[in-house]
């Protein structure tokens, strides 16, 4: 069950597995396998954020790397509006690419240091043939003061900004193709709160007015509030939980969900639940031998739009 909403879904992921090989011995045969995601179903409906939440460690970032095809999956499903992009060649995928872009957590590692900021946020649109010349010049400036930025940053290198206008400098590079999906991933992570709060509403503007879809990955539960509709709760690789934000936040079923909203800091302790659920216990391995499958439970309904799956 994947809670699917009653449009007709953007993007739908089916049983998404993705594993990565560890090599030992002498002759480096694998001997375990780093089981990232495990049989992941979920969909993203055209102008909505789904958050994706988790510890660090817990499958995030692969399976929005995943849906991308930046790390290949071993099995699955991705639909995008309707046609599987699983298995297709390089080629084949590029015009997929220009409907579904990234935002890295790190924006000066995602910025080549030696390029000027038009040449960055142009680089995609080049390569992918959408504008040139004096088209092209003014698409970048039209790019840059959407984010907030200016004229006099065009000839800017990426040291000379701050990490707030870094990621407002990635942002209008993932818009330049005029995407329907953008993965985020810990996009404000690194950002002071008052950046972040300005990175947020900035999306959110976007948004609205280009009814852009977001997967929003993140580990700060107060963020995911702010900003998503859904929200999908990841634990070791599958997805433990998934419901609209209100379910999620105001009646969470899953006991790693309820750990997860217990360890949010709280500014008055004399507010804080009695009964709250702290992160004490260790988290399992996502390492298995060669041959070891995980033992997944089904998934509950809580309600229209709340799912959850059975403990172990």
């Amino acid at each position: 069950m994947t809670n699917s909403p009653l449009e007709e879904p953007l993007v739908s992921v089916r049983d998404l597995v993705t594993r990565f090989d560890i090599r030992s011995g002498v002759f480096r045969r694998v001997s375990e396998r780093v089981h990232a995601v495990e049989n992941v179903s979920l969909d993203i409906v055209k102008g909505e954020t789904l958050g994706l939440v988790g510890e660090s460690g817990c499958g995030k970032s692969t399976l929005g790397r995943s849906i991308l095809q930046l790390d290949k999956p071993t099995s699955g499903s991705v639909k995008f509006e309707g046609v599987e992009t699983l298995g297709l060649s390089y080629e084949q995928m590029r015009p997929f690419r220009k409907q579904m872009q990234m935002i890295f957590q790190d924006p000066f590692g995602s910025l080549n240091p030696r390029m000027p900021v038009a040449q960055a946020i142009a680089e995609p649109m080049v390569i992918n043939g959408v504008a040139k010349g004096k088209k092209l010049r003014q698409r970048v400036l039209e790019l840059l003061e959407r984010v907030e930025l200016g004229r006099e940053h065009l000839s800017r290198y990426p040291h000379a900004f701050s990490g707030g206008q870094r990621q407002r400098i990635c942002i209008a590079r993932a818009l330049g193709l005029n995407p329907k999906l953008i993965i985020a991933d810990e996009s404000v992570a690194a950002l002071d709160v008052t950046i972040q709060a300005q990175v947020i509403n900035l999306m959110m503007d976007l948004q609205a007015e280009f009814g852009i879809s977001f997967l929003f990955i993140s580990h700060d539960m107060a963020v995911v509030e702010r900003i998503a509709h859904r929200v999908a709760v990841m634990y070791i690789g599958e997805i433990v939980e998934i419901g609209d934000r209100r379910s999620i936040f105001e009646n969470p079923q899953h006991s790693y969900t309820k750990k997860l909203l217990g360890s949010v800091p709280i500014a008055d302790p004399r507010k804080r639940p009695e009964n709250r659920q702290l992160m004490i216990d260790e988290i399992p391995t996502v390492i298995r031998p060669v041959g070891s499958e995980p033992i997944l439970l089904p998934m509950r309904k809580v309600s229209e739009n709340h799912f959850v799956r059975e403990e172990k």
